[in-house]
C-alpha cells in the first residue's frame, strides 16, 4: 500500500519583511531586507547589532488577538498565535477543530518573560512565584487554547531546526493516520538571551549579513512565526481545500559534531539531503532551487557548501534569504518553508542579498537576484545546534 501523499492547504507568517504572505512576498521580489536598528529589545546592544525585528509592540498584536488585558502570552505566542491563525483561516480550519493537531517549533520560549521578572527575582528571591512561561511547552499550550486545538499538541526544541522538524513530525503523524490535519511550524522572539548568547559566540555581525561571500562576518539575528496546515491529499480533495503545495520529501541527521558549530565537511547535512532526497524519489538533479540554511557565520556557510558540493553535481539556483529577515531561529525552518512554497507559485527564485566575493573554498556563487524560472522542485534547509540538521523537499501542487 502506497504512503498518502501530503499537502500544504494553508499557511501564515509574521516576520520582519511582513505581516502575512502577501507582504512577505513583496519584499523578496523587490529585495528589501527588514534588518534593522533595534527598537523595541530593550537592550544595551540596540546601536551595535541590527537585527530582523518585527515593528510591532506586544500590547498592539495582543488588542489585534483580542486578549484580555491580563493574559500570559509571551512575544513568541503573541507572533505565532498571529500566524498560525492565517493558516487556519487559509486551510478554512476556524472552528470544529477536534482532528487538527498542532505541533510547534521554539528554542526561545517564553525568555522574554523570564528576562522582564529578572531584577525583581534578584531583590526578592524569597517572595517570587513560579514562572511557568519560561518553558517553551507553554508558549506552544497558550497558541492551542488560544487556536481552539486541544487534541495532540506537542512541541519541539531541537534550536535552529525546531521548525522543520515541527513540520517532519506533523507530516509523520498524517501519516500514521493519527490527524486528519495537522498545524505545523514555529516561533521565536528576540530576546535579551539570544542577542548575548550569540554576542558570546562571537558570529554575531554589526553589519548587515552577507551569507556565502567570503568577506562574512557573522549573523544577524531575527524574529518571526510561520505555519502551514498539512493533511492528505485524499482529505484536501474530499473537503474540496485547494492545495498549495506538496511535502515531497524530508529528513534529519545529527553528527553530533560540537555543541554550537558544524563540522567541516558538513556529514549532517549531506546526510539531510541526501536521505530527504530518497525519501521523495528524486535525484539531485531534479532540484530546481536550494533555499540554503546560509546563515552567514564562517563555520555554517562553509559546511554547508561542502555537502552542497559533495551532493551535487551540477549546483541549482540557490540562495539564503537570511539577509531578508535575520536568522530567527527555531522559526528560520518554518518561513523558509513558506518561501520555498512561494517560490513554486511563483515559479520564481530568490535573491542571496548583500553577496559581493566568492567563497575560495566554493565553486559556486548564491544567485544574487530575483529571477522567473521554472522550479518543479526546491530543497530547503535548516542546520541546529548540536548537529541537528533538517531538509524539506516541496513541489508545485
Amino acid at each position: 500500500m502506497s504512503s498518502p501523499k501530503i499537502v500544504v492547504t494553508g499557511m501564515g507568517i509574521i516576520s520582519a519583511i511582513g505581516k502575512d504572505v502577501e507582504e512577505n512576498f513583496s519584499a523578496l521580489k523587490q529585495a528589501q531586507s527588514g534588518i534593522g536598528t533595534i527598537e523595541i529589545l530593550d537592550t544595551l546592544h540596540q546601536q551595535e547589532f541590527p537585527a530582523g525585528e518585527v515593528k510591532w509592540k506586544n500590547a498592539e498584536i495582543a488588542d489585534f488577538l483580542q486578549l484580555p488585558k491580563k493574559h500570559h502570552f509571551t512575544r513568541a505566542a503573541l507572533l505565532g498565535a498571529y500566524a498560525a491563525k492565517q493558516a487556519l483561516q487559509q486551510a478554512n480550519l476556524t472552528s470544529h477543530l477536534k482532528d487538527v493537531g498542532f505541533v510547534n517549533g521554539t528554542s526561545v520560549g517564553g525568555m522574554d518573560k523570564t528576562e522582564q521578572l529578572y531584577h525583581q527575582f534578584k531583590d526578592h528571591p524569597d517572595n517570587f512565584p513560579f514562572i511557568e512561561a519560561q518553558h517553551p511547552g507553554f508558549t506552544t499550550n497558550e497558541m492551542a487554547n488560544y487556536l481552539g486545538i486541544n487534541g495532540t499538541v506537542s512541541t519541539i526544541s531541537t534550536a535552529c531546526s525546531s521548525g522543520a522538524n515541527a513540520i517532519m513530525m506533523g507530516a509523520r503523524l498524517l501519516k500514521q493516520k493519527r490527524l486528519k490535519q495537522v498545524l505545523v511550524g514555529a516561533t521565536d522572539c528576540l530576546s535579551k538571551f539570544t542577542l548575548n548568547g550569540f554576542h558570546s559566540l562571537r558570529i554575531l555581525s554589526s553589519e548587515l549579513c552577507q551569507p556565502f561571500d567570503e568577506q562574512r562576518k557573522g549573523l544577524n539575528l531575527g524574529e518571526a512565526a510561520a505555519y502551514l496546515v498539512l493533511e492528505t491529499e485524499e482529505e484536501a480533495r474530499k473537503r474540496g481545500q485547494p492545495i498549495l503545495a506538496y511535502l515531497k520529501g524530508y529528513a534529519n541527521a545529527n553528527d553530533a559534531h560540537h555543541q554550537t558549530a558544524s563540522s567541516a565537511t558538513g556529514e549532517g547535512s549531506f546526510l539531510a539531503m541526501q536521505e530527504a532526497l530518497n525519501a521523495a524519489e528524486l535525484l539531485p538533479k531534479q532540484i530546481d532551487y536550494i533555499n540554503a540554511h546560509g546563515t552567514a557565520t564562517p563555520n555554517n556557510d562553509l559546511s554547508e557548501g561542502m555537502a552542497i558540493q559533495r551532493l551535487f553535481d551540477e549546483i541549482p539556483s540557490l540562495s539564503s534569504t537570511k539577509a531578508f529577515t535575520g536568522h530567527t531561529l527555531a522559526a528560520a525552518g518554518a518561513i523558509e518553508a513558506v518561501y520555498s512554497i512561494l517560490s513554486l507559485q511563483n515559479q520564481c527564485v530568490f535573491p542571496n542579498l548583500n553577496f559581493k566575493n566568492q567563497m575560495t573554498d566554493l565553486e559556486f556563487c548564491p544567485h544574487t537576484t530575483f529571477l522567473k524560472q521554472k522550479v518543479d522542485y526546491v530543497l530547503s534547509n535548516s542546520f541546529g545546534f548540536g548537529g541537528n540538521c533538517s531538509s524539506l523537499i516541496f513541489s508545485k501542487a
